[in-house]
């Protein structure tokens, strides 16, 4: 998962609420199924001393947003000033709640939907209809090509008329053209990551062969129907290439691990010491995370560096100031490192449970 996202944790104010349980709405009884939770919940955080304000904060967050369809998870995440992250999980989420210096991002980071910034094209031989995902942002507009006719009418081939068959096709790549230029312009931000395109075969293979090829590299054709079709369906399509997505750059990250480690480059490692020493130094590309059970690490009074233990850290000229979860204080450090963090998910058993890929091999502590 891009770190991007959650880049903004890491100037708001500890202590951090992070909530997450089973959000499914597939019963009668949905509804009291999450009193009784979000009861459990709020016995959990004040078990531990979290603030009373804050917590009706998450449970307002809790109760507000729309309720999901089917099976769900629920991530919810406070900071001192408040909810900064209120979402649903594409799986039910163990029942989950603490209170912590440092945000519990695992469960999103193996059960989040990560939608890129995207533009999607509803296209047919008039024009389309554009959305622009950025930053959590929607915005749309029609683009209409003015090419007209684009059907060729009834009898029109009578003696006298001539043949209308070429204004048809001209209009139409006039139209094609106006929509192609249009999601160039609104494609080629550098934080835009997808071009989604939506309509009949003949108006997505003809938008297609209209974008120039660096747009092209970054489309991708949602067969799901013609333009302005149900809008639910259109999500559920881009939903289901998200998550293929993160799947591939799950494959992706192990099969560079996996290939590292073989070639011994110096630029895969597993372990506490070796990820920490990894992170500590600016140099994980990528943070693979397992199974890290009850784990913790001692990291500095500016969570810049961690290690497993105070000697290591003093090893790296850090005095210890806290001791932290291993699955909060790992993932924090590569998020600070602007690192991709990924859920091992069993298909690799690192050693401690973490893993990474490296930008570059860490130099020895002194």
């Amino acid at each position: 998962m891009d770190a991007e996202r959650f880049r903004g944790l890491l100037t708001a104010r500890a202590p951090f609420i992070s909530v997450y349980f089973e959000d499914s709405h597939d019963t009668e009884d949905a509804a009291t199924k999450l009193d009784l939770t979000w009861r459990a919940v709020c016995e959990q955080l004040n078990r531990q001393g979290a603030d009373q304000q804050l917590v009706g904060e998450v449970e307002r967050a809790v109760r507000e947003l729309r309720p999901p369809v089917g099976k769900s998870g629920r991530a919810v995440i406070a900071d001192a000033d408040g909810v900064v992250l209120n979402e649903h999980l594409q799986a039910p989420a163990a029942s989950t709640a603490r209170l912590s210096r440092l945000p519990y991002l695992l469960p999103i980071i193996e059960h989040g939907f990560e939608y890129p910034n995207y533009v999607l094209a509803q296209v047919d031989q008039t024009g389309a209809d554009i959305t622009v995902h950025a930053d959590g942002a929607l915005r749309s507009e029609t683009i209409d090509g003015g090419g007209y006719p684009v059907h060729k009418a009834a009898g029109a081939d009578t003696p006298g008329y001539g043949d209308v068959q070429p204004h048809v096709e001209e209009a139409v790549r006039k139209n094609v053209r106006a929509v192609a230029a249009r999601v160039t312009e609104l494609a080629d931000p550098p934080d835009l990551d997808a071009v989604f395109v939506v309509g009949e075969v003949q108006s997505r293979s003809a938008l297609l062969e209209a974008l120039p090829k660096r747009i092209t590299a970054l489309a991708r054709e949602l067969p799901v129907g013609a333009r302005g079709h149900d809008a639910g369906d259109i999500q559920d399509a881009i939903e289901a290439e998200c998550l293929r997505r993160q799947l591939e750059n799950i494959q992706d990250a192990v099969q560079r691990f996996t290939a590292e480690s073989g070639r011994l480059s110096g630029l895969a490692v597993e372990g506490l010491a070796a990820v920490c020493a990894g992170l500590s130094q600016g140099a994980v590309e990528t943070l693979i995370i397992g199974d890290i059970g009850d784990a913790t690490v001692v990291a500095d009074a500016d969570l810049t560096v961690t290690a497993p233990d105070a000697d290591m850290l003093s090893d790296y000229g850090a005095a210890p100031e806290y001791t932290l979860r291993a699955d909060e204080a790992l993932p924090w450090g590569a998020i600070a490192a602007d690192a991709g963090v990924v859920a091992a998910g069993g298909t690799i058993h690192p050693a401690d449970g973490v893993a990474a890929v490296l930008r570059y091999p860490p130099m020895a502590s002194a």
